[in-house]
C-alpha cells in the first residue's frame, strides 16, 4: 500500500475558505453533505472533516496524522500535539480572530476584576478559567451551547466570545472590556507523524504551498517596459518582494521590469509608474508566493 497522510479539515465556518485555500495551493477537495470523507485529487492524501473543537483529540490519538484547527481549540483541549505551522486566515479574511470578554453596553463592569462572583457564559470554558485564575478573579464559568451573545444580562453577567470584526457584539449591544485570547488557524500533527520521514516531508511540502497561497492573497505581479534612461527613477518607486527582475528587450533602449507588490498600494503606484516612464503596464494575479 502506498504512503498516505491522514489529514483533518475543519467543518463549519472555516470549511469553505479552507477548501478555497487548498485549491489555490494545488489540491481540489470535493465534499457532499452526506459524507465526512471528501475526495482529494491526490492519492497520497486522505482527508476527513472534523469539528475544529475536536481536531486536536483525534490527532493526539493517532486517528489522524495531522489537521487544521484553531489555536484556541488546541489550547482549550489540552492535548499534546505539535504545532507545526501558522496559517493566518479566517472566515472573512486574512486576519487573526479574538476571544473577548464582553458585557452589556449599560453594564457598570469595566474590568475583569469586577467580575468577582459573577456568571460568565462561553464555549471556551477551560481557557476562560485559566484567564480568570491569572487575574485572580473567582467567577462562575458556564458552558454555552450557542447564542452566547443573547445571554447577558438575564442568563449571564458577561461572556467570552469569538469575534472577527466585532459587528455581532455591537449588534447585540455588548462592549468589549478585554481580550482573552488571539487565535488563528494552525497545522497540528502528532509525534508519530513528525517522526515518519515520508509523512513529515509530505506535510512540510503541503504547508509550504498553503503558506505560499496565503502570501499571494495580498500581492499582485506587475510587468512593464521602461527606457533605460528612466529605469533608476522607476526602481525607486517599487517596493519589491526581493528585487525586480530586469530583462533586455529586442529594442536595446528599453527593458522589461517584473516585480511583486502589495495589492493595497497598486492603485496609487501604477499612475506614479506611468509618470516615471513605464509603458505597457500589466497587473496580474498570483497563485503562490514562496519565500
Amino acid at each position: 500500500m502506498s504512503n498516505r497522510l491522514k489529514i483533518g479539515l475543519p467543518t463549519g465556518s472555516l470549511q469553505e475558505s479552507t477548501f478555497e485555500l487548498f485549491k489555490k495551493a494545488g489540491w481540489i477537495i470535493k465534499a457532499n453533505s452526506r459524507s465526512y470523507y471528501p475526495s482529494v485529487d491526490d492519492p497520497e492524501l486522505e482527508a476527513m472533516l472534523i469539528r475544529a473543537q475536536e481536531m486536536a483529540r483525534y490527532v493526539e490519538s493517532g486517528v489522524l496524522d495531522c489537521g487544521l484547527s484553531g489555536t484556541d481549540w488546541v489550547v482549550e483541549s489540552g492535548c499534546k500535539v505539535r504545532r507545526v505551522a501558522d496559517l493566518v486566515y479566517a472566515k472573512q479574511g486574512l486576519r487573526k480572530v479574538k476571544w473577548v470578554l464582553a458585557v452589556p453596553e449599560n453594564s457598570k463592569i469595566k474590568t475583569v476584576k469586577e467580575l468577582k462572583n459573577k456568571r460568565i457564559a462561553t464555549e471556551l470554558v477551560n481557557t476562560t478559567r485559566k484567564y480568570l485564575k491569572t487575574n485572580k478573579v473567582n467567577a462562575k464559568v458556564e458552558f454555552s451551547w450557542g447564542a452566547t451573545e443573547a445571554k447577558p444580562p438575564e442568563l449571564a453577567d458577561a461572556i467570552v466570545e469569538l469575534t472577527e470584526t466585532g459587528s455581532s457584539l455591537k449588534a447585540n449591544r455588548l462592549k468589549i472590556i478585554d481580550t482573552v485570547l488571539e487565535s488563528n488557524t494552525v497545522v497540528i500533527a502528532n509525534k508519530e507523524c513528525m517522526a515518519d520521514t515520508w509523512k513529515k516531508e509530505k506535510l512540510n511540502n503541503l504547508i509550504m504551498l498553503l503558506q505560499g497561497a496565503l502570501q499571494a492573497e495580498s500581492k499582485v505581479g506587475l510587468k512593464m517596459n521602461v527606457m533605460k534612461g528612466s529605469l533608476g527613477n522607476l526602481l525607486k518607486l517599487l517596493p519589491a518582494l526581493q528585487t525586480p527582475t530586469i530583462s533586455e528587450l529586442s529594442n536595446t533602449s528599453w527593458v522589461d521590469v517584473d516585480t511583486v507588490v502589495g495589492e493595497e498600494i497598486v492603485r496609487e503606484l501604477i499612475p506614479c509608474l506611468k509618470k516615471a516612464g513605464a509603458r505597457g503596464i500589466v497587473e496580474y494575479p498570483l497563485n503562490k508566493v514562496i519565500y
